[in-house]
């Protein structure tokens, strides 16, 4: 191989380079999903079924509104909901109505906590955001996350449980 065949082969080589980085560029952002809208206005929990999200529990419904409203900046945040400390024991007094001996030991709605719940974005490391979610709000009783996928993925996933969407909601 001389000197004339580097002539035409290295152009030939630069072409197609630049057409399978073209080609890789095309089909990724084809491929890539469309964004999924952001509203961090506070709304109530009820009506919502997240199912990857962290819960921020709070002793009173103005650290948990302080707390919320705190969050409408949060980059790593895409919906934030509320539920008031008569909201989460009405809640949790539907959910045990088959059940009221389960009820009688959990006290009335004062021990009921205030919650925010974030679903955030889809690519946030839950696990890490929980953790900073309880450096900023030391004043929360606790922070937990939900994610049905990691869960599912771990124990296994009965056969009838749907998965959880990427937006982080059924």
């Amino acid at each position: 191989m001389g000197i004339r065949s580097w002539r035409w082969l290295a152009p030939v080589l630069v072409v197609a380079l630049g057409a399978g980085v073209g080609l890789a560029f095309v089909t990724g952002a084809w491929l890539r999903p469309p964004p999924l809208p952001v509203d961090r206005t506070p709304v109530p929990l009820a009506g919502h079924q997240p199912c990857r999200d962290a819960d921020v529990y709070f002793r009173t419904d103005e650290q948990m509104r302080h707390a919320a409203a705190a969050l409408h900046d949060d980059p790593e945040a895409r919906l934030v909901f509320v539920e008031t400390k008569h909201e989460s024991f009405l809640s949790l007094r539907d959910g045990f109505k088959d059940h009221p001996e389960m009820l009688k030991g959990l006290g009335g709605e004062e021990s009921s906590p205030a919650v925010v719940t974030v679903v955030p974005m889809p690519t946030t490391d839950l696990v890490a955001y929980v953790a900073s979610l309880k450096t900023r709000f030391p004043e929360a009783q606790d922070v937990y996350s939900i994610d049905v996928n990691a869960y599912n993925d771990k124990f296994g996933k009965p056969r009838d449980a749907p998965t959880c969407p990427r937006a982080g909601e059924y």
